[in-house]
């Protein structure tokens, strides 16, 4: 089993490498705080009314982040695959109930962090600390792009935004969660998804 948690922290650790450098006795604190949890396909990573308590790495597989209103349907707002972070930051930061589910995509594999220890790997590598913000600004930047193609692009443009900006999800996610994430209809994706072709 070590050797399958160490196979799991190895992905973290060489997505690091190719962001900081760091000392063999930062890693290896870095490691000890951590937590590495496998996923099945369809397996809650968090499930609305918990608080959620982590910072998440992915290292293997796609996780989204969703929410169902009163009719049962679901909004999903954010996917994540391999070496993207996915979590609530709001339940995490205001410490109350998750409006949120993140469950597996596909089976998956993740490496965790309390938010003590991730504060904790904050103060004593400068360097992680770095890495944290910079990804933090990145995330803001894409977060206002989201709203902006969400209010002001048409079923079309959004689809083709969607498949321009994110490759190799097309062929991975269901087409029912795609339409879900950019806010039309199984039908309507499908009308574009067929004008597209034609084009």
């Amino acid at each position: 089993m070590s050797n399958q948690i160490n196979s799991v922290y190895e992905a973290f650790k060489k997505y690091i490498d190719t962001k900081i450098p760091l000392t063999e006795q930062q890693n290896d604190r870095i490691q000890s705080l951590s937590i590495v949890k496998k996923l099945r396909k369809k397996q809650y990573l968090l499930q609305e009314g918990d608080t959620w308590k982590y910072h998440a790495f992915i290292t293997k597989g796609c996780l989204r982040t969703y929410s169902v209103d009163e009719k049962g349907l679901e909004h999903i707002i954010y996917f994540g695959i391999e070496n993207w972070w996915i979590g609530d930051k709001e339940s995490l930061m205001l410490n109350q109930p998750s409006r949120y589910n993140i469950d597996a995509v596909e089976d998956s594999e993740v490496v965790l962090f309390s938010n003590s220890n991730f504060e904790l790997i904050c103060r004593e590598v400068p360097p992680f600390n770095d890495m944290v913000n910079a990804i933090m600004q990145r995330s803001f930047v894409a977060s206002q792009s989201r709203i902006q193609v969400a209010i002001s692009y048409t079923a079309e443009e959004k689809y083709l935004n969607f498949l321009n900006k994110y490759p190799g999800f097309a062929t991975r996610i269901p087409q029912s969660m795609i339409a879900s994430y950019l806010g039309v209809t199984p039908e309507t994706l499908s009308r574009v998804r067929n004008l597209s072709a034609k084009k």
